[in-house]
């Protein structure tokens, strides 16, 4: 019983310390891509603490599950775990209250990504009625479809063949490479399929709106997404091209002159004001770090769970 109390506090330990620990310096805006693995390696390893606490604690709870968990396991093993004699009606309750937490998130997933495939339709069937296919022509046959607007504005519609929708205004403000960097960014945004991340972050951050960790995973999604896409189409057409794109689209809506605030729009300042001081990258050994570093974090949760087995075979 004990390591899956252990489990779950360093669970709640995580993610009430994790959203604190990765606001700290400005690394994250310097490597966005760096940052989204980081967050997501968080995330994973306060799920499988969880998972793994409710493994335990249904073990110690019933019979029958902890014959199936631990089946091939040496009477050692099972010893070690004092499964026997800890937990009671704690287990059982524990076990439960984690596992209905499981099941409300794949719910909540499930919803997120229903309202995602409904707002795309929608999207979809507006596109049709705005812009009309003319005879003989395929669906989705283009990357690029132009509405007549008068605001700019500019959206990838995600499916089998993304495509980036933009307006006439938008068109005629866009100049030179921009409207070919606007095509970048919102490409890189598909090939990343940042769109299963924003799924994700939204599901959690929704089903379990008072945990810390989840709200922050949402946000900082929302806003890392942009910058690892601004990237990838500065390194194509260059820093000053990408930002005054996002300028001319956004100069209109009053958003560089508003207040700072939250949220995608407000954040567009910032992301200009990057663009334009170009902060240096981290070093090559520096992410490396990062990267390996992050990729072990869900792995503590693991070593914590099969400590005392590996301790009775040793």
């Amino acid at each position: 019983m004990w390591v899956s109390l252990a489990l779950l506090l360093l669970g709640v330990l995580t993610a009430l310390t994790a959203p604190r620990l990765l606001a700290r310096g400005d690394w994250a805006e310097r490597e966005p891509v760096v940052a989204l693995w980081v967050w997501q390696c968080v995330v994973a390893a306060v799920l499988v603490s969880f998972a793994l606490s409710m493994t335990l604690s249904a073990a110690a709870a019933s019979q029958a599950v902890r014959g199936q968990v631990f089946a091939p396991a040496p009477r050692a093993v099972i010893d070690a775990y004092e499964l026997s004699t800890g937990g009671g009606p704690w287990s059982a309750v524990l076990a439960v209250v984690l596992a209905a937490g499981g099941v409300w998130t794949g719910a909540m997933l499930g919803r997120e990504i229903g309202l995602a495939r409904a707002r795309r339709r929608k999207r979809r069937d507006d596109l049709l009625v705005r812009a009309p296919q003319l005879p003989g022509e395929e669906p989705d046959g283009g990357r690029l479809v132009v509405l007549e607007g008068e605001r700019p504005d500019a959206w990838l519609l995600p499916g089998a063949t993304p495509r980036l929708v933009v307006t006439t205004a938008a068109l005629r403000r866009l100049k030179g490479r921009q409207l070919d960097a606007l095509l970048a960014h919102e490409q890189g945004h598909a090939r990343a399929r940042h769109d299963w991340l924003l799924h994700c972050s939204g599901a959690l951050a929704a089903g379990f709106p008072g945990i810390p960790v989840f709200a922050a995973f949402r946000e900082e999604m929302h806003r890392l997404v942009e910058l690892a896409a601004d990237d990838v189409a500065s390194r194509r057409f260059g820093r000053l091209t990408i930002a005054l794109a996002l300028v001319e689209l956004n100069e209109e809506r009053g958003v560089f002159a508003a207040a700072p605030g939250t949220g995608l729009v407000a954040g567009l300042p910032r992301r200009v004001d990057r663009l334009l001081t170009a902060a240096p990258r981290l070093t090559a050994g520096r992410r490396l770090r990062l990267t390996a570093t992050a990729a072990l974090v869900p792995v503590v949760p693991v070593l914590v769970a099969f400590s005392p087995g590996l301790a009775a075979l040793g």
